[in-house]
């Protein structure tokens, strides 16, 4: 099963950068939301694909017509969290309030319940599964938050393998849709999403995508824009990472739809065994 999601937000959603990190600092940089999600609906287009779309309540705030472009397109919506920060940096009601605005947000748009969500950075783990039951109380239905191996952010490596579960915590209980990895000489290696799907060339991920019998994939509209500005602030590092990759993004992409049959969530919900699926205990 291949899943195909993508993180609607800007170009300069950066994480872990300070001048990057607040609204005081986005109301310096341009909009290139709208050429650069059209671009997604073209290649979507072009391919037959649906998607399922996280969007920062920020988004939907400022341009409201890209949400609702979204879903006359005939794609579905979740939420992204409301100013995209770490959750991890985040009190339990910090977190809340994000979520909860994010969510009347996004409804109050499209009248339409939102089920899904993603966190910034893939930012719920071991230190904040608190953050699933604040979810679930925001009538949150699946979670597709945990990187189950170690990253910048986090991670969450002691989650198991990467698949379709069901985590009970604290009383709730949550469909979880991980991000999925291969192994290569023993350790995980993430291809499925941002700049790692960016960074390896495509026979690579055609060949991994084809050994994975799950892949969650999470692209962003600023991975197929090539002629976005460059924020100087980042490292070198940093700024490989944001930036390789992007002139080729698109045609990787085309030809990733060509090759492998995509769902958004809401159809691999359905396809999915959930009597069958684990069950973890958090």
């Amino acid at each position: 099963m291949y899943i195909l999601t993508f993180d609607v937000e800007e170009w300069f959603h950066i994480l872990d950068n300070d001048s990057t990190k607040t609204s005081n600092e986005w109301k310096h940089f341009e909009s290139r939301i709208h050429p650069n999600i059209e671009r997604i609906f073209r290649i979507l287009k072009e391919n037959n694909t649906k998607a399922t779309f996280f969007c920062l309540g920020w988004m939907a705030e400022i341009y409201p017509e890209v949400i609702k472009e979204i879903v006359n397109q005939g794609f579905e919506i979740g939420s992204h969290t409301q100013m995209h920060q770490l959750v991890y940096e985040q009190t339990p009601k910090e977190f809340r309030n994000e979520v909860e605005r994010s969510v009347k947000t996004l409804e109050d748009i499209t009248g339409i319940k939102v089920k899904y969500f993603r966190a910034p950075g893939f930012s719920i783990t071991e230190h904040t599964k608190w953050a699933l039951e604040i979810l679930a109380g925001q009538g949150i239905e699946i979670d597709c938050s945990v990187f189950p191996a170690p990253r910048a952010h986090g991670g969450f490596p002691s989650y198991g393998e990467p698949f379709p579960s069901i985590i009970r915590y604290d009383g709730i209980e949550i469909k979880e849709l991980p991000i999925n990895y291969t192994t290569v000489i023993g350790k995980p290696v993430i291809f499925s999403g941002g700049g790692y799907f960016r960074l390896f060339p495509y026979c690579l991920v055609k060949r991994w995508t084809k050994q994975s019998d799950y892949v969650m994939v999470y692209l962003h509209p600023r991975d197929f824009d090539p002629d976005q500005p460059v924020i100087k602030e980042l490292s070198l590092f940093r700024k490989f990472k944001s930036y390789v990759g992007l002139k080729g993004a698109e045609e990787k992409l085309g030809d990733w739809l060509s090759d492998f049959e995509f769902v958004d969530v809401n159809r691999a919900v359905k396809i999915i065994d959930w009597e069958k699926a684990p069950v973890i205990e958090l």
